[in-house]
């Protein structure tokens, strides 16, 4: 791999995440705001800690109590009092329930002076989480949504209506208190009411919609489960004031940045990328090509969020699978270099936020008897990655506004 776009990569990647923490967010959101009544944090998602912390650096001792729900891995450590928890993602777990359970337990009882400081980032869907059918039925229905292909918002458009906290009833249980909502957005044009399955947002989908997606991916409900998707989720709130922050354009546009600084010349592709990794990957690896040639340096970016449909039981995640799609379409061009991350630094259930490839990636695998077609089929591209060092580590980044891959090309020698 081309040494030089390799440390470029590097740089672009912690460039993007660094410009998109969301602790000036949460300073701005909270800027001047004045809380007549008591104050209770409650923070959920994959960047729960970061935007606690901000949050009680900008107001302290204000904030009676907090309570921070996250992934594994991603407590840096006390903030004040609050009550840190960990819990399963990207298929709640008990810890998820319990977390929430607590939550709810914090903000009952309060008053119409009272306000809830509601911090939400991705990953909510699953660590913020009161099941309305039994907790293994919850995460055989999430396991099937996340392994058939479903995008996030139909994922969510079905997982509200199994919740007691999703598509607006946390709101409903905060009442008569208001609840001041940051978000921090990691959905496709920012739709409020899928963030984290929107726990304190009008819901916009309804049951029909649910039902559908429910019989378009066949999927396996019980009687329960099928009478709770016919149940409508609330349609208005009057106790919510919402501020919407970060997103993954601001992503590519701090990419963009990132390169043209390296001296690349850029073109962003979309920041709507929402389809199947491997043929994303597939794609870039043909715009790759097709400019391979080039005599100034070039880079193509592109952000969204891709689905991977499960045909195997092996590790990885959506990034590192888009990456390793790309290897064979770009092999023998030692000018090229592809990589793809997750923003929260987690790229599913792995320790990796995403995966980098090369000119060579395809021969360093075949040479070790990997063939990529048999790993893509198996979903282990986690394994096949890291036996080349094709994989990005950088640990929980403390934001989370989808995924971004980019295509560097140096001028050909």
């Amino acid at each position: 791999m081309n040494a030089t776009l390799r440390s470029h990569s590097t740089s672009i990647m912690r460039s993007a995440i660094q410009a998109v923490l969301p602790d000036e967010a949460v300073f701005r959101a909270l800027k001047g705001k004045h809380f007549s009544g008591r104050v209770i944090l409650v923070a959920a998602g994959k960047a729960a800690w970061q935007m606690a912390k901000a949050a009680h650096d900008c107001l302290g001792s204000r904030i009676e109590r907090g309570i921070v729900i996250t992934k594994y891995g991603h407590v840096n450590g006390p903030i004040a009092d609050f009550v840190c928890l960990e819990a399963g993602h990207p298929i709640p777990d008990e810890n998820s329930f319990r977390a929430t359970r607590a939550a709810i337990d914090l903000v009952r009882g309060l008053s119409a002076q009272d306000t809830v400081l509601f911090l939400l980032s991705g990953g909510g869907s699953a660590l913020f989480e009161d099941p309305l059918v039994p907790p293994d039925e919850l995460q055989d229905i999430t396991a099937q949504l996340l392994s058939c292909g479903a995008d996030i918002k139909q994922i969510n458009t079905v997982r509200k209506r199994l919740s007691a906290v999703k598509g607006g009833r946390f709101a409903a249980l905060c009442a008569p208190a208001k609840v001041f909502s940051v978000i921090l957005s990691d959905v496709l044009g920012d739709p409020l009411d899928m963030i984290a399955s929107g726990p304190a947002v009008v819901d916009r989908s309804t049951c029909a919609q649910a039902l559908a997606i429910a019989k378009k991916y066949r999927l396996r409900l019980s009687a329960r489960s099928q009478l709770l998707l016919q149940r409508e989720t609330p349609k208005t709130l009057g106790n919510v004031e919402t501020h919407i922050t970060g997103s993954v354009r601001e992503l590519c546009t701090a990419a963009e940045k990132a390169c043209r600084a390296l001296g690349y010349r850029t073109t962003i592709l979309t920041d709507q990328l929402c389809c199947e990794a491997k043929d994303t990957g597939i794609y870039l690896a043909s715009v790759a090509k097709q400019h391979a040639d080039t005599t100034v340096p070039l880079a193509f970016l592109a952000g969204g969020e891709t689905v991977v449909r499960l045909t195997g039981s092996g590790k990885g995640g959506r990034n590192q699978e888009l990456a390793l799609s790309a290897a064979e379409g770009i092999a023998g061009l030692d000018n090229v270099v592809l990589f793809s991350f997750g923003s929260d630094g987690t790229d599913g259930p792995t320790d990796a936020a995403g995966g980098i490839v090369g000119g060579d990636t395809a021969a360093k695998l075949s040479a070790l008897g990997i063939e990529i077609a048999d790993v893509l089929e198996k979903n282990d591209s986690y394994h096949a990655l890291a036996a080349v060092d094709g994989l990005l580590l950088t640990g929980p980044t403390g934001t989370n506004v989808n995924d971004l891959a980019v295509v560097l090309i140096a001028p050909k020698q």
